[in-house]
């Protein structure tokens, strides 16, 4: 027969005071300012409710209350319509670490430009067929380029 459970039911109180990582809960800043209504056209305070790629936040990254996330959602979708904020963000393949414009390893392909990234900045570089080089051989020669007449 096993042994009696000794342990003493807890209270939900004191269970939730002993939980980790529980800091001071976000309150929303409508209710906060008592505004009566999210407004579509000021974008700058509807873009600290859409992620960098242009999702709406979730209620716990913003901390909005339930009825306010609805208007702001709502908002967010009626500037997207009015082309007041984009519906998605554009990010570069090359902006990322390991994306296309990266070799092994997340280094610069090989061949190309380590700060651009351009292949063909890089070859005429490595040939002295750059704009700059033709300037100098013309100058080292005495000649000087002759600018066409216009007739």
């Amino acid at each position: 027969m096993p042994p009696p459970n000794r342990k003493r039911p807890t209270s939900k109180a004191s269970d939730q005071r002993s939980r980790p990582g529980r800091g001071k809960p976000k309150v929303c800043i409508f209710c906060a300012d008592r505004a009566e209504w999210v407004d579509y056209k000021d974008t700058n305070l509807l873009r600290r409710f859409i992620s960098d790629r242009g999702k709406i936040r979730s209620r716990n990254n913003t901390g909005t209350c339930a009825q306010h996330q609805r208007d702001v959602a709502t908002a967010i979708k009626t500037a997207r319509e009015l082309a007041l904020l984009p519906y998605a963000v554009r990010t570069l393949a090359a902006d990322k670490p390991g994306g296309r414009g990266r070799g092994p390893r997340g280094g610069p392909r090989p061949g190309t430009d380590a700060v651009s990234g351009d292949a063909t900045a890089a070859a005429g570089v490595a040939e002295g067929e750059g704009a700059e080089d033709a300037d100098v051989a013309d100058s080292d020669t005495g000649d000087e380029l002759a600018e066409p007449d216009e007739a």
